[in-house]
């Protein structure tokens, strides 16, 4: 079993905390790490449990052993109502530890959302970090300590490199070795686990016509969110389109990333930037299953930015601050692709799919630091295997491997 970053964070919210809601895509890892907890487990997906919960909520949470897992809560938002009474009667830290394949806080039967009562923390697929057995690296947290000189590179091939961005990270897929395998794989994910959950979430009419859109955006994975383009290319009206995203939210296959703004800052694109939240998923909707095939693929630019982007996802949410997310556009056409910022500090990062980077890579950034009265640290993510400084006395701007992410 892999060992999670996200463990000791789960550990910290059920000693604080009398509901924990631990919500991610199916298959990410929910179940296995909260069995490791030894609570007792309780999971939706069987049917008694489900009919007894919806029918009798109250009373079918005052009747269960404490402290508890139940599993799967999107099949009973229902079960919230009864979970908030029994807080109340009997507050006490650590009690429900909840699992969900939907952010259920969001969806339209959640009549309580346990305001005050519950803390949530999300699990994403598998860090390469996780994989390679180092959970406790985050790479945001040395950043923003300025901890940079301090990093050690890791030796991987570049090919590896591009064979474990094909792989993404759900965990089953590192129990098959064949490519077919893999392929059935994430097939099998897509018709059931994905159409099952989107079900949960909301009503869906025309199945058929929610898989085509599902293709059809994975190519826009790293460019600007156009409703109105998107309804024009699958035939669908703006409103069904919108509500697809929503959903596709969710149940945490997609990640709408908001722009960058300041008060200075009117020539800034309002727009969202649309990604893909697994790097395999993307990859098998492309149709590449191979390394050589992603290296001469045309889509192989925004492969590499969605895994970047995959990756920085998971350090910021294991992160010991807080730290938001942005993308930046400007209206005369000035892009960095991610904006890390906790406080007053900034990291402007950018990703190059190339071996080589050169100063010109990092225009967008240094022009950015120039106008900015605040800190901000430059960083190019790049194909090479050494970390180089393009900085200056007043700028720090550094050309970075992707194998730090390993």
């Amino acid at each position: 079993m892999f060992k999670r970053s996200i463990f000791s964070i789960l550990q910290e919210a059920l000693l604080i905390s009398p509901s924990v809601l631990l919500s991610g895509a199916r298959q990410v890892g929910k179940s296995t790490l909260c069995l490791s907890l030894k609570n007792e487990y309780r999971v939706f997906d069987n049917l008694s449990e489900r009919e007894a919960a919806f029918n009798d909520p109250t009373g079918y949470i005052a009747s269960l052993p404490k402290p508890i897992t139940l599993d799967e809560i999107q099949k009973v938002p229902q079960i919230l109502e009864g979970i908030k009474i029994d807080i109340d009667k009997n507050r006490k830290n650590g009690n429900f530890l909840l699992t969900g394949s939907a952010n259920v806080l969001d969806m339209k039967q959640a009549r309580d959302t346990l305001a005050g009562r519950i803390i949530e923390i999300q699990l994403w697929p598998l860090s390469q970090k996780e994989k390679n057995a180092k959970p406790e690296d985050n790479l945001i947290d040395t950043f923003f300590k300025d901890e940079i000189s301090s990093i050690k590179t890791t030796k991987i091939d570049y090919m590896d490199i591009l064979k474990a961005i094909i792989d993404g990270g759900y965990p089953e897929v590192y129990k098959i070795e064949s490519s077919r395998g893999k392929s059935l794989w994430y097939n099998s994910y897509i018709s059931t686990y994905v159409e099952r959950d989107i079900r949960d979430v909301g009503e869906l009419r025309d199945i058929s016509s929610f898989i085509r859109f599902f293709n059809i955006i994975a190519p826009r994975s790293c460019g600007l969110l156009n409703k109105s383009d998107l309804a024009s290319d699958t035939g669908l009206s703006e409103a069904t389109v919108s509500n697809y995203l929503s959903m596709l939210e969710m149940i945490y296959q997609i990640s709408l990333l908001k722009p960058y703004s300041s008060n200075i800052s009117k020539r800034f694109i309002k727009s969202s930037k649309l990604y893909m939240n697994d790097s395999g998923v993307l990859c098998h909707l492309l149709g590449i299953d191979d390394a050589e095939i992603l290296q001469k693929s045309t889509h192989k630019g925004n492969v590499i930015e969605t895994f970047v982007f995959n990756e920085l996802l998971k350090h910021v949410s294991y992160s010991t601050a807080r730290v938001n997310m942005y993308h930046y556009r400007t209206n005369d056409k000035k892009e960095i692709d991610f904006i890390l910022q906790k406080g007053e500090e900034i990291i402007a990062i950018e990703v190059k799919s190339s071996h080589t980077v050169k100063k010109d890579d990092f225009k967008h950034i240094a022009d950015f630091q120039n106008k900015s009265k605040q800190k901000i640290l430059g960083i190019v993510f790049y194909g090479g295997e050494t970390i180089l400084s393009f900085g200056d006395e007043q700028n720090k701007r550094y050309a970075l491997p992707l194998n730090l992410f390993f």
